[in-house]
């Protein structure tokens, strides 16, 4: 067993450090109240090439594996989560779905300008009906043509307001619903009959938007079903594969936010005094500490593993769900404890704890609720 990370990718994770604390976390602050990232950093952004991770160097990208992708991630959220989230859905939940299964006309089309952060991709399933109970989805698509036409509302969706592609799942066969009745499709911004909604306002994440998306009569071509004619009514499964990989990208985040507010809370346990020493020296200060680098260390393991294993080409639904169930947990039990720690001052804005303990509360329900994690590893484990 050889727990060593490669060097290259040491050296990625180092120069993503050095981003973070450079140009990213003095900017922190200011995002998180005007809730927006600014242009010049995004322009950064694509110049290390990070709207690319995982796609292939033939379209333009790094080609990371699902190791190296968390290692940055874990890095980006040692600050405001919101930089994370303006490249996530694109490395993730909203172009993986073309990488997996679309056709080599799409993937030579949208990948190469999803890499260079010329367009933004997302993910576009979750409505109103359709939480956790993504099967029931009502937006529909019909036949008419050379195109298909779309009609429904989705909400919740990350970068909605500021996307180029949106990966969108919708019902093309009511009789066989999820299975074999839900079809996946790329649909332009410029495409008739689309629109963005209502921009929502969110306890956290301030620096990224979500967004409802209007399809009425939306027009897509027949040759933006993903993966061509022979995946119509498959979208339901590739939504299942996409949402795998999101699951260790929750993780990660999770694992990063954690790791930053442990440091912060050793450094403050040091300086902090009271009742003439500093806290760090009360048995109390001591055990909270303890258990948080603890649940670090084992959510580092589990997600590391995790990721190698997709790395392998394993399957691992039931691995990711693990992560994301255990990660996201972990990250709103250190989260409460740093707040704990620093007493009032971790309750104030000067500070960025209080940030950190809204924007981690998100992990806990978005790309499958910590409930909906639990389901899916019973299923697993019952099945076999």
């Amino acid at each position: 067993m050889d727990f060593t990370i490669p060097e290259d990718l040491r050296m990625m994770q180092e120069t993503i450090r050095r981003f973070v604390e450079k140009d990213l976390e003095p900017i922190s602050r200011q995002v998180e109240e005007e809730g927006t990232i600014p242009e010049g950093i995004v322009q950064k952004m694509r110049e290390l090439g990070l709207f690319g991770l995982p796609i292939p160097e033939e379209y333009g990208g790094l080609g990371l594996g699902a190791l190296g992708e968390i290692l940055v991630y874990e890095e980006l959220t040692k600050t405001n989560a919101c930089f994370r989230s303006r490249i996530g859905t694109s490395n993730g939940i909203g172009s993986v779905g073309i990488l997996m299964d679309g056709t080599e006309e799409q993937k030579q089309k949208y990948l190469p300008r999803i890499a260079s952060g010329e367009w933004t991709a997302c993910f576009a399933l979750s409505e109103p009906e359709a939480g956790s109970d993504a099967a029931n989805i009502k937006t529909e698509a019909v036949l008419d043509g050379d195109h298909w036409v779309l009609n429904g509302m989705k909400h919740f969706i990350t970068n909605g307001d500021i996307a180029h592609v949106f990966t969108t799942m919708a019902v093309t066969d009511k009789s066989k619903g999820s299975r074999g009745g839900i079809t996946a499709f790329i649909v332009e911004k410029d495409m008739p009959g689309f629109s963005v909604g209502t921009i929502e306002k969110k306890m956290g994440l301030r620096g990224s938007n979500s967004s409802e998306l209007i399809f009425d009569n939306c027009m897509a071509p027949k040759e933006n079903v993903i993966g061509g004619d022979d995946m119509i009514g498959q979208g339901f499964k590739t939504a299942m594969r996409v949402l795998d990989k999101g699951r260790l990208t929750m993780g990660a985040c999770a694992l990063g936010a954690s790791q930053k507010l442990l440091d912060m809370c050793i450094e403050y346990a040091k300086q902090r005094v009271q009742f003439g020493k500093p806290i760090g020296q009360f048995q109390m200060v001591q055990a909270m500490l303890a258990d948080m680098a603890t649940e670090i260390y084992a959510a580092r393991q589990m997600l590391y593993n995790a990721a190698w294993l997709r790395d392998q080409g394993k399957r691992i639904t039931r691995e990711a769900a693990m992560v994301k169930l255990f990660c996201t947990e972990m990250g709103s039990r250190i989260a409460d404890k740093a707040i704990q720690i620093f007493g009032g001052m971790g309750y104030m804005k000067e500070l960025p704890v209080e940030m950190f303990y809204r924007d981690m509360r998100l992990y806990r329900i978005f790309e499958g609720t910590s409930e909906i994690m639990r389901v899916v590893i019973a299923r697993n484990l019952l099945k076999e």
